[in-house]
């Protein structure tokens, strides 16, 4: 979950080391970048210390849905953006490929079906099943499976 998490977050730092400079020389539409980049990225550190500290699925769920947004909203600021603000092409096309990122990562966390479900005990697990013989748990000696050669479940 740590990779993907990370996959995931790298884009977002590219865009925000691209939309930095151009943010601030830009028209005054432009310095709108900084609060939208600020909010995602603490969206983003709030999904990263919840993996770290192993929150529940479901609140690394809603972390996740919430950074997936704010990054929506980075992504489409970028392509409205990219005349106006001077946003270079490598820029939009990063800031795509790790939204597509987070798309799948919050498909995996969001996933129910991914989720490993308890085992539920049947009935033959409440009755226990006979032992099988083998040359570790049988002894030698006299008895029903000693032949001329020794036990034939010790071969």
């Amino acid at each position: 979950m740590k990779r993907r998490l990370a996959a995931a977050l790298v884009p977002l730092v590219m865009i925000a080391a691209c939309g930095t400079a151009s943010a601030q020389s830009g028209p005054a539409q432009c310095s709108d970048f900084v609060k939208l980049r600020t909010a995602a990225q603490e969206k983003a550190t709030a999904v990263r210390e919840a993996a770290q500290h192993k929150a529940d699925r479901k609140v690394v769920c809603s972390l996740v849905q919430r950074f997936y947004t704010a990054e929506a909203v980075v992504v489409k600021f970028l392509e409205d953006n990219k005349t106006w603000c001077g946003i270079p092409e490598q820029a939009i096309k990063s800031g795509k490929a790790g939204h597509e990122q987070t798309a799948k990562f919050r498909d995996a966390v969001c996933n129910e079906a991914a989720v490993p479900k308890p085992h539920v005990p049947t009935l033959s697990d409440a009755i226990a099943q006979p032992s099988v013989d083998t040359g570790a748990n049988t002894s030698t000696g006299r008895g029903t499976l000693d032949s001329l050669s020794g036990n034939p479940l010790a071969k």
